[in-house]
């Protein structure tokens, strides 16, 4: 996006061998030039969009996939319906090589029909892909199960996934084609205009500007966020860690694109997810009277979001309960307090 000036942190001087927690720690997104320009599938892109396909199918089982498919019309944006209540493209169940064969055919058309296969788990559809392309994530040793490593893979032809954020910290690999990121820190969220909340393309809303030709009178303060945005442009080879909750826009920018990404969290297995909480929270908080949603505001700065230690401090140890470290036994009965108030 060219009103955007700020290009995201370059590192040049990291390979396979030495990514660790400097990078991962710095919470802030950085791309990691060349990274995983050794993996067999960016040797075999460089050669040819035909010999990355080819390499693909030589791996893949043939179990069918999810996917994303929009006509020429909507030119690679997956986004809602005019109207925001469905998505403006259709998913159906095909076989990856199918979908391959369809983008290879579009190289020759000036605007194909768009296709995408988002977030395919690699090992269930593409085993022994992981032997020849790689990479370790250097995570904390833990008491606990922490929740698991998801390794992706996404394949399609010139598309644009809308801006949106994802929960899990996310190492993405860009593996044949270009990528452009467009980056935008948390606090930036009422600047985006996120849209409706259900339908979603993987579960969080889309900003609804157009990047491309953002209307400043409808999203005025659109305007305030590009000052906070930057660009992140990735060859074959190079990776992108980001931190979670960035939002981000990604444009696959060739005829033929694919990226594998690495998505974790290093908070422990059993704590959910925290979409769990912001739906229950419109549930039960948010059409409250104005005095009682301000208070409750304090009431969770003080338990949830400022120092977590401040609210059993001053108690007996055997005083804490739910106020003190949620271990899996907490868990199980917090969930079963919370299933037993729902369902009353």
């Amino acid at each position: 996006m060219s009103m955007i000036t700020a290009s995201t942190t370059v590192i040049t001087d990291c390979t396979s061998e030495t990514l660790d927690e400097r990078i991962l720690s710095s919470k802030q997104p950085v791309i990691i030039k060349g990274l995983v320009k050794h993996w067999a599938l960016v040797e075999q892109g460089r050669q040819s969009d035909r010999n990355a396909i080819d390499y693909l199918k030589s791996h893949y089982n043939g179990r069918p996939s999810v996917a994303c498919i929009g006509s020429p019309e909507i030119q690679g944006r997956f986004f809602y319906s005019a109207d925001g209540t469905q998505l403006n493209y259709q998913t159906q169940q095909m076989k990856i090589d199918e979908l391959l064969d369809l983008i290879q055919a579009g190289f020759s058309e000036k605007n194909p029909t768009s296709y995408y296969i988002a977030s395919n788990v690699i090992d269930t559809h593409f085993p022994g892909f992981r032997r020849e392309n790689d990479i370790v994530i250097p995570r904390p040793e833990a008491n606990v199960a922490q929740e698991d490593l998801r390794v992706s893979i996404w394949i399609g032809n010139r598309t644009t996934a809308c801006c949106h954020y994802d929960a899990s910290d996310n190492l993405a690999c860009c593996v044949v084609g270009k990528r452009r990121f467009t980056l935008f820190p948390p606090d930036q969220i009422a600047n985006l205009y996120p849209g409706p909340l259900s339908p979603t393309p993987g579960g969080q809303a889309l900003s609804m500007v157009d990047f491309a030709n953002p209307d400043f009178s409808k999203y005025p303060r659109f305007a305030e966020a590009i000052t906070h945005g930057q660009i992140a442009e990735l060859e074959a080879g190079d990776a992108l860690y980001l931190p979670s909750m960035w939002w981000h826009q990604v444009e696959s920018l060739n005829p033929f694109n694919v990226l594998v990404n690495y998505w974790w969290s290093n908070s422990a297995r059993y704590m959910g997810s925290a979409m769990n909480v912001l739906y229950h929270a419109l549930l039960s908080l948010r059409d409250k009277p104005e005095h009682e949603r301000q208070a409750w505001k304090h009431i969770f700065d003080y338990y949830i979001f400022d120092d977590p230690e401040q609210a059993g401090k001053h108690l007996p140890d055997e005083a804490h309960g739910y106020l003190g470290e949620i271990d899996a036994a907490k868990n199980k009965m917090l969930r079963a307090l919370l299933l037993n108030k729902l369902n009353r």
